[in-house]
């Protein structure tokens, strides 16, 4: 074996010095525990700089693995993942022992074989164009698999990115890079050889060609990848009269899938060599790549016991594998550094998405074939705009959906910064749209024909897309936006603004936002349904335009049609010529909310049940809104409602807008009134006007820190009884408000604080609230919060607006407690973690000052210990000190949560003959708080 491998890396040597090309050669060995890796490596390294070197830089990415801190394990909790973060030791991967001498005999002393970068000081530089070879010896021991999708486990082994090599895309040696998991490239224009010893009965299959058993050599333009097995997985050879390729899967693949490929693969392969050139004689499909790469969103939907099929699994298969395939083709074409230029690749493979649609599945829908599923005889899916909706409107509606939020990204963002959602939304749908835009101007032959030439001239070099973009801009002129484009968030809206009947003519006026000269589609449709499309060029720095066609049948006049420019709103994009709506948009009524249809006005009307309190009982009503499943900057909402509990009508209403900038340091600011109408006691009522501006920072969409500011004024009117009168009970008042929070919602050290400030012609106060909650092992969590409250001025004639020592009073009508004013019963046990938080019933309110410690810790499954101490003040009064402590038991985290006390200043609380009394409990009914949970990880 040693023999065989000397004689392969000679020969390799000489033929790589020739050719002026890195290479690379290893042999390694696996242990029998198939943990560790004994490497021997020479590294034939060439200096493209264009300048001298005084040292060499290696990647030992490695180390990402070895311990807590590094950026892949930070990148890992960003995507609320915290395996890494909580693995064992045995688990992690890093470098054993390691050795490196150059080829005059200068051993390096690595004093940190830890860092993922190495940089080796060079005795004598190296001068440009000269090599150098390195003679590497050390031990890998592997990571567990499941971190990344590579290291060890035991069913198969996956290698990639765990050699230490060279960083041919920093050539000057200047920066260093961490491995944070996003299948960059390291390493291209290289020759490889690796010679494996594996023990017996194991299987090696790899992107490189193998030329004699686990010997595996070969020029690639990515990285080496290697999948270590007990088994051979499937190769799918295509072999077609202008076609030779081998495609090596890394992973099993049933039976049905394997003949569905059959058929669909040479169709894919045909399809994609007449768009962009080239097929590689070999391709590899790693198991992670397949689900990185495959199509979103058209797996089945499973729902406790029931699965709804969207896609049949030869309709899935072709779907997945078209851009598998796609994506891999492009890799192995065209060199990219991923930081950067992640958009090329990426939108070219969107482009060749968008084209395939067009020619196999034009009229398929988005939901596939589930709004066919009947349902007791009905197909209730019908009733929705989403049913409608086409398969090949999915990436305008994407990049509409995170852009309606203002948290999309520029498109050039640098990778390692964008959101999982943005990686997709922005980075491949808006940037695959904006190439089928210019492919539909330009003519998709021409455009084709340029991605050809391209990767062609490219081949084997690192490319600068901008190239390309000027590549298209020279074809057609129109198309000069670009570059500037995708360095800024896209916030480019056309307006169909009127159309004009005169002699014979419609004259049609269209303005947009931007002083860029970008294109725009037309499209016009008479009322039998025939479509007419016309291309026009716009002016920079000239916003308004007026186009004159034949006025002919034309019944409905459509910009940029089907999302095929990712414009901010579309929904001013349809007129009609003729009829009651001509000039304006069509109202439609629809039941729940949907995705939003942008030729009508849609408003919702939702049919409203709910338990609202013992007062009220349950509300029957409708809602009215104009809010679909994406958000929109003018909102309203209006329900008026049936109270059960006083047979009286109730409601509410509210009506806000959102300024959102796409670049500035506000995401939104958002001013609007609302007003409500319910009762907070038996046969009593209150009513609640508000004024209020928000205001939310900017954020980085990868980061779980949200930061806002909030301004409020609220009038209250309540009705009182004779009881409250005497008691001089309030009875109208309004509320000042001014408050500033902070929240960061990490995975492991989850943290928030706030301060307002709260005032009336009575009183004016100030609050402060710190929280932190800490995981200290998987699904364990330690939690602290200290809340402090200062009275500035006190005059109020009772304890409405003093702080709650267990209990809070609910004056501003906010907590959507179930017994408002309850004093007895179950409805008043219900606990609501604000002002001092103490869970036992601790008499007494504070009318001067208040600070308190809530500690609550995981002890064992759903079960937790808590404890609260504080001290407050009332005036006329001594400090007084109080304290708790109990059982929490976490039915539903977070939601539905019961205490239990044990002891408190009260005493042995169990001891107490009412004790069933003392349970508080704790129980959250929004909808949006769960969403919200739910979608962390993604933006």
């Amino acid at each position: 074996m040693k023999n065989v491998s000397i004689c392969f890396i000679l020969f390799w040597g000489i033929v790589q010095v020739s050719a002026q090309r890195d290479s690379i050669a290893v042999t390694a060995k696996l242990s029998p525990d198939k943990k560790i890796l004994d490497v021997t490596q020479i590294i034939t390294y060439y200096n493209h700089s264009g300048k001298m070197l005084d040292s060499i830089k290696l990647l030992n990415w490695v180390a990402a693995y070895q311990k807590r801190g590094t950026s892949l394990v930070y990148r890992k909790l960003e995507d609320r993942n915290n395996s890494m973060h909580f693995a064992k030791p045995e688990e992690l991967g890093k470098v054993l022992s390691l050795s490196i001498k150059n080829s005059e005999n200068q051993a390096f002393v690595i004093r940190q074989i830890s860092e993922e970068n190495l940089f080796l000081a060079l005795e004598n530089p190296l001068e440009d164009g000269k090599s150098t070879q390195l003679q590497l010896q050390y031990q890998l021991q592997l990571p567990d698999k499941k971190f990344t999708g590579y290291g060890t486990s035991d069913q198969t082994i996956a290698l990639k990115y765990l050699f230490i090599v060279p960083d041919h895309f920093d050539p000057e040696n200047n920066t260093k890079r961490s491995y944070h998991d996003i299948e960059e490239s390291v390493n291209f224009n290289t020759y490889w050889t690796f010679n494996f010893d594996l023990p017996e009965n194991q299987f090696i299959e790899s992107n490189l060609p193998e030329r004699q058993n686990h010997l595996f050599e070969g020029y690639s333009n990515t990285d080496p990848e290697f999948v270590i097995a007990q088994r051979q997985f499937p190769v799918i050879k295509i072999n077609t009269e202008d076609i030779r390729t081998e495609i090596q899967f890394g992973y099993e693949i049933s039976p049905q899938e394997i003949q569905n490929l059959e058929f669909f693969l040479p169709l894919h392969l045909k399809f994609i060599k007449e768009k962009v050139g080239d097929i590689p004689e070999r391709l590899f499909i790693s198991e992670k790549f397949r689900a990185k790469e495959d199509f979103f969103g058209n797996n089945d939907i499973s729902f406790w016991k029931f699965r709804f099929k969207l896609f049949t699994d030869a309709e899935k298969t072709d779907l997945d594998y078209f851009g598998i395939i796609t994506k891999k083709i492009l890799d192995e074409n065209i060199i990219t550094d991923k930081e950067d230029n992640h958009w090329f690749k990426n939108g070219l493979k969107s482009y060749l998405e968008i084209q395939y649609l067009k020619k196999f599945y034009r009229d398929t829908k988005l939901l596939g074939n589930l709004p066919e599923n009947r349902i007791i005889g009905i197909k209730p899916l019908k009733i929705f705009n989403a049913s409608k909706v086409k398969l090949i409107d999915r990436y305008g509606l994407a990049y509409q959906y995170i852009m309606s939020q203002n948290l999309d990204q520029k498109i050039d963002e640098p990778f390692s910064v964008l959101s999982n959602f943005n990686d997709m939304a922005i980075s491949s749908f808006e940037t695959g749209s904006l190439f089928n835009f210019s492919a539909d101007k330009m003519g998709e032959e021409n455009f084709n024909k340029i991605v050809k030439e391209y990767i062609s001239k490219n081949k084997d070099r690192q490319t600068d897309p901008e190239d390309f973009l000027q590549k298209i801009a020279q074809e057609d002129h129109s198309a000069s936006y670009l570059t500037d484009f995708l360095k800024q968030k896209n916030r480019v809206n056309f307006k169909l603004k009127n159309v004009k009947a005169k002699d014979g003519s419609l004259h049609i006026k269209i303005t947009k936002n931007t002083d860029k000269a970008i294109p725009l589609k037309l499209e016009t449709q008479t009322k039998e349904g025939e479509k007419t499309s016309y291309w026009f060029e716009t002016e920079e720095n000239v916003k308004e335009k007026i186009i004159t066609l034949p006025a002919e049948d034309i019944y409905k006049i459509t910009l940029n049609n089907n999302y095929i420019f990712p414009e901010a709103n579309y929904g001013d994009n349809f007129r009609y010529t003729k009829g009651f709506f001509s000039n304006a948009k069509k109202i439609k009524f629809k039941l729940i909310k949907d995705i939003p249809n942008p030729e009508f006005s849609e408003v919702y009307l939702n049919p409203r049940i709910r338990f609202s309190n013992t007062y009220d009982k349950f509300l029957i009503g409708m809602n009215f809104k104009n809010q679909s499943l994406f958000d929109q900057k003018f909102l309203y909402s209006i329900t008026p409602s049936f109270s059960t509990g006083t047979g009286k009508f109730t409601g509410s209403g509210a009506v806000s807008y959102s300024f959102l900038p796409a670049e500035s340091i506000i995401r939104s600011l958002t001013f609007g009134i609302s007003g409500s109408y319910f009762h907070y006691d038996y046969d009593l009522a209150y009513r609640k006007a508000s004024l209020y501006s928000n205001i939310s920072f900017r954020k980085n969409p990868r980061s779980t820190v949200s930061r806002g500011i909030a301004v409020s004024y609220n009038y209250f009117e309540k009705d009182l009884n004779e009881k409250m009168i005497a008691n001089r009970e309030y009875d109208k008042y309004n509320l000042w408000s001014v408050g500033y929070g902070y929240t960061d919602n990490q995975m492991i050290h989850e943290k928030s604080f706030s301060i307002s400030t709260l005032g009336m012609q009575d009183f004016n106060k100030i609050t402060a609230e710190g929280f932190y909650r800490w995981e200290f092992a998987p699904r364990q969590k330690l939690s602290l919060r200290v809340f402090g409250g200062y009275f500035a001025r006190n005059e109020t004639r009772n304890n409405t607006f003093d702080y709650g020592i267990s209990k809070v009073s609910d004056y501003s009508f906010s907590y959507n407690l179930l017994g408002q004013s309850a004093t007895g019963g179950i409805l008043s046990q219900q606990f609501i973690l604000a002002d001092g938080g103490f869970k036992s019933f601790i008499p007494g309110t504070a009318n001067q000052w208040i600070t308190s410690f809530n500690v609550d810790s995981s002890v064992w499954k759903i079960f937790h210990i808590y404890a609260d101490a504080g001290l407050y003040k009332n005036k006329n009064s001594s400090t007084q000190f109080i304290w708790d402590s109990g059982v929490k038991v976490r039915v539903i985290p977070d939601f539905l949560e019961i205490y239990l006390p044990v002891q408190s200043s009260l005493g042995f609380e169990p001891g107490f003959k009412d004790y069933a009394k003392r349970i508080r409990y704790t129980l959250v009914l929004n909808l949006g708080t769960i969403i919200n949970a739910a979608r962390r990880g993604w933006y």
